[in-house]
């Protein structure tokens, strides 16, 4: 028995999120399809953790178990083979059996991308949230700022949200323009659900002169779900990386050209 880490990028345009379910097509349900023509017998996935529909990935991690360790090039050229063209592995590395994609790791960064502009763009449209008003980026940048640290985001989470806790540590939140692209580059220690899509609602709604500074940061304090922004579009969330602590990744590697 071997256990592979695989890293997983794709485009979740036409997908009903990653987690296999009964009434839609999935990113899991069509990597273990793949990976079970490549081992010959079923296999399961265990997540870093889900992303909904329409949500993007560059660096999705997710373990395997293997009874007979192929060479690693058939986890990422073999299984790619068999997989659509919206969904690839950039990388297999071999783990030690005590390795766990969703436990083991100690961070995640989210970007999210707004595309400005009152033309929309069809090339971007499942891609990037659209947006064509003004915003005021240095009063999103304030609120950002409050953001970060350990706090309760409890306004911050889906109504579906099924966290026992609502405490959540955040490392950054950095919002970067680059041509008419808003880049919101979140990493934290873990994420509720739709926290990072809630964050940016809330901080567009601060850029619009909808909420104030002050108001988010009472909404760290009241927990208001009903005062903080819309939920922003899955489209323009990407999931960019998952960190774990030095020294996870110490065995063989399919690398990642």
């Amino acid at each position: 028995m071997a256990r592979l880490c695989l890293v997983i990028e794709y485009d979740g345009s036409n997908y009903g999120g990653w987690q296999v379910q009964p009434n839609a097509v999935t990113v899991q349900q069509r990597l273990e399809e793949a990976l079970a023509q490549v081992v010959g017998e079923p296999v399961r996935l265990y997540s870093s953790g889900r992303t909904d529909a329409g949500v993007h990935s560059l660096g999705m991690c997710a373990h395997v178990d293997v009874n007979s360790l192929l060479p690693l090039s058939a986890y990422r050229e073999g299984v790619n083979r068999l997989l659509p063209d919206d969904i690839a592995v950039v990388r297999a590395v071999q783990v030690d059996d005590t390795f766990h994609a969703r436990f083991s790791a100690c961070g995640k960064w989210y970007q999210y991308r707004i595309h400005r502009s009152r033309i929309r763009s069809p090339l971007l449209h499942q891609r990037a949230w659209q947006l064509g008003c003004a915003l005021d980026t240095d009063a999103m940048r304030a609120a950002a700022q409050l953001l970060e640290g350990e706090h309760d985001f409890a306004a911050f989470r889906s109504s579906s949200c099924a966290s026992t806790t609502t405490v959540r540590t955040i490392f950054s939140v950095a919002i970067r323009e680059h041509g008419r692209m808003l880049l919101f580059d979140v990493r934290g220690s873990g994420f509720l659900k739709n926290m990072v899509r809630i964050i940016v609602g809330t901080l567009v709604d601060v850029g619009r002169a909808r909420l104030s500074v002050a108001d988010v940061a009472a909404l760290l304090n009241d927990g208001e779900r009903r005062r903080a922004g819309q939920t922003a579009p899955a489209c323009g969330l990407y999931l960019m990386a998952v960190n774990y602590p030095d020294g996870v990744f110490t065995g063989a590697d399919s690398g990642s050209a």
